[in-house]
Order: C-alpha cells, then sequence, then structure tokens
C-alpha cells in the first residue's frame, strides 16, 4: 500500500485519515495537524522522511506561483529543511491544474442558476489556477488578497493588478512569520465578520476555506461557495448561513475533501516516481483518474 502524509501547522481537530483505491492501488491518506508549531511540524517531516511515499506541506505554502513567477515563503521551508528522501508537495502542482477547471464546471452544472457572474475571491494569488478560470470564462471579479492578508478593505479587480501588487509585496511579505499572513492552529476556528459587502455583492465567493469562514457574515442566502479542505462542521456552517450551492476543487472522501497538498501528495505516492509531479504529469493522472471538482446542493 503506499502512503501520503499530509503535516499541516493546522488544528489538529481537522485531523482525518483514510484509504482509497486509486487506479487499482490501495492508497493511505492521513493529515496531522500540529496547531500552530511549526518545530513540531518540522520533527514529524523529519520523522517521516524515508518511511512514507509522499509528504504534504498543510496549513502553508513553500511560496506562491503568480503567472509562472515563483515567490518563496521563506518563514515556512524551514519545516522541510531535514526532508532528504521523500518528495514533498504544498499544493501548487493541483492549485495550477484541477482548479483552473472551476469556472468552467460551474458553468457545466449549475449556469442556469448563476444569473450575474460575479466571484469573490479571497486570495487571487494564492491560487492563480482559480483565479484565471473565474476571469476566463467571463467573471466580474474581486479579488480580496490585501483584504486578507493585510486586513485593510481595498478591492482588488484585475489580473494584472494582482501581478503587480505580488511584485511589490511578496518579496517582503515572504520574509513575515507566516501566521502574521494566515490563521494557524486554534486561530483557524476564530470567525470575525468584515467585508461584508463584497461577500453580498458576489454569488460566488471562492479561495481557501478557512479565509473564506474568516470573515464571512452569518448569512450567505443562496450563494456558491467554491473551496478545499471543507470538513462536515465547514459544510454546516455553510448549510446554516444559507449556501446553495458548495463546490470543492478535490474529491470529497469519507465526508470531507482533503487539502491540494494532501491530494497532491497522493498523487505522486500513486505515481511511484519517487518525485514531484509535473503540470503535464498531473493533468494526465487526473484525466486517468476521471478526478474534477464536486457539488454538494446545501439548501
Amino acid at each position: 500500500m503506499k502512503r501520503a502524509v499530509s503535516v499541516s501547522i493546522g488544528s489538529s481537530k481537522r485531523d482525518k485519515a483514510v484509504e482509497v483505491e486509486l487506479l487499482g492501488e490501495r492508497v493511505s491518506i492521513e493529515r496531522i495537524g500540529t496547531d500552530g508549531d511549526m518545530d513540531k511540524a518540522a520533527q514529524l517531516f523529519k520523522e517521516l522522511d524515508g518511511k512514507v511515499d509522499a509528504l504534504g506541506v498543510g496549513g502553508a505554502d513553500l511560496g506562491l506561483m503568480v503567472d509562472n513567477k515563483w515567490y518563496p515563503l521563506y518563514s515556512v521551508q524551514p519545516m522541510i529543511r531535514d526532508v532528504k528522501k521523500t518528495p514533498v508537495v504544498d499544493g501548487a502542482g493541483l492549485k495550477n491544474t484541477l482548479e483552473n477547471q472551476l469556472a468552467q464546471f460551474l458553468d457545466d452544472e449549475i449556469g442556469d442558476y448563476i444569473k450575474e457572474k460575479t466571484a469573490f475571491i479571497a486570495t487571487g494569488a494564492d491560487r492563480w489556477g482559480m483565479t484565471r478560470s473565474f476571469l476566463d470564462c467571463g467573471y466580474d471579479c474581486v479579488f480580496g488578497d490585501i483584504m486578507f492578508g493585510l486586513g485593510i478593505p481595498i478591492p482588488i479587480r484585475s489580473a494584472q493588478s494582482l501581478k503587480r501588487l505580488a511584485a511589490i509585496l511578496l518579496p517582503i511579505m515572504g520574509r513575515l512569520p507566516f501566521e502574521w499572513l494566515y490563521p494557524t492552529g486554534e486561530k483557524q476556528e476564530q470567525r470575525v465578520p468584515k467585508f461584508e459587502k463584497y461577500y453580498q455583492w458576489a454569488t460566488i465567493i471562492a479561495g481557501d476555506c478557512h479565509y473564506i469562514k474568516r470573515h464571512m457574515p452569518d448569512r450567505l442566502e443562496d450563494k456558491v461557495i467554491v473551496s478545499n479542505t471543507t470538513t462536515l462542521s465547514d459544510v454546516e456552517l455553510f448549510r446554516q448561513a444559507g449556501v446553495k450551492y458548495l463546490v470543492t476543487s478535490t474529491p470529497v472522501l469519507d465526508g470531507r475533501s482533503f487539502g491540494t497538498n494532501m491530494m497532491e501528495a497522493a498523487l505522486v505516492a500513486l505515481s511511484s516516481k519517487g518525485r514531484e509531479l509535473t503540470y503535464q504529469e498531473l493533468s494526465q493522472l487526473l484525466d486517468q483518474l476521471g478526478f474534477k471538482p464536486q457539488l454538494q446542493t446545501l439548501n
């Protein structure tokens, strides 16, 4: 059996382990959260190195790929300093392959429901495949990178503006402590409603689930949420808020969708190549598996 493990600096309350069959091969998929403790995560990576087929970096990114330009997050990279044998991925590959199908999937599946093609994308630079997907399908987009990254209610409305912002800020922000940029540990369970006018303006609310929840209002009547890494409690939160549809970019396995890093690690393990997969290799494997976004009706 192949084994893929995601070591996450997110909350341990979201831990999950399942076994799945992919192309006739049994694959064990496991998430281990460290509640924001990067030193503990580094120790786990060291202990698992050479003992599993692939590792995923969860709750953080090693860097951001914005229009083929890589911006390292230097505070995250020491977590994997002792990994010498096992391939390690952070989900960037799936973000730029599987997630670029999302808007077309929406148009194909619930196009009649979407009367206004408006999308509030929590962080467009972090999910460039998702960003391009919505823009290429003609959506009017607001990107919340400044809102969620800096807490300032300034919308970004174009890919060009996103790229300029990334070129200016990411070389600086990439050297800041990661917890300044993204909720870790128990902070992932906190919700402080903000920026409601953008949540209510959009038909589609898309992006990382932690960001979406972090500032979402109590009511999101008839909205469509597009995300990943959703637990049963996340799904119930969206249902209680009045969300109509939930679309996850990764498959729902045993009641939840795992993060892109976890699923990419599973595909790396399945491939038996002992290294990261190229975008082309990932796309071919996704086609063989028939992986596509999944739609759930909540209300």
